[in-house]
């Protein structure tokens, strides 16, 4: 996180519970034919929108986008979808899930791939908030979230004690 950032660190609980309500909003808009997880962030919402939503068709695209798990650079593929799923008109009925939209950057990699498919985030930011049908919670541009597969148990210390010292 760089200066000026703002924290946002979302618990396995928490994240659970947004990405339900993410499939819970899935559900008016299907039917979905198939699952595209765009990895890694999106792993975790898939499989609980996949199993709420009963969908057995998961497809992975996996691009790179991030030097140094804070900075975004370069975009660079390294598993397309599956001919199978693409051929799925275009992406007509196919649910592209991920963690967050930031810049948009991936997003739009992706929604070439699959200019018709419904695209689905638990996150967005504004940058790249246009990008996607259906999102849960939108934070500030200068917002670093914590994912809790990216953390460990350990002391915080309190906001305005926090403030002080930064």
């Amino acid at each position: 996180m760089s200066d000026g950032q703002k924290a946002f660190p979302v618990s396995w609980d928490q994240f659970h519970r947004d990405a339900r309500a993410l499939a819970w909003r899935l559900n008016a808009a299907g039917p979905f034919s198939a699952l595209v997880c765009i990895t890694r962030g999106g792993l975790v919402p898939a499989a609980i929108v996949a199993r709420e939503l009963g969908l057995r068709v998961i497809e992975t695209v996996c691009i790179e986008s991030y030097n140094d798990d804070k900075t975004q650079g370069q975009l660079r593929v390294l598993k397309g979808v599956s001919e199978a799923v693409a051929r799925l008109g275009d992406g007509k009925g196919v649910l592209v899930v991920d963690d967050l939209v930031d810049t948009g950057a991936t997003a739009r990699l992706v929604r070439d791939m699959l200019p018709h498919a419904h695209f689905a985030t638990v996150y967005a930011k504004p940058l790249g908030r246009p990008l996607v049908d259906t999102f849960i919670t939108e934070v500030s541009q200068d917002t670093w979230i914590y994912f809790p597969w990216d953390m460990g148990l350990s002391f915080v210390p309190p906001i305005a004690k926090a403030s002080v010292q930064g």
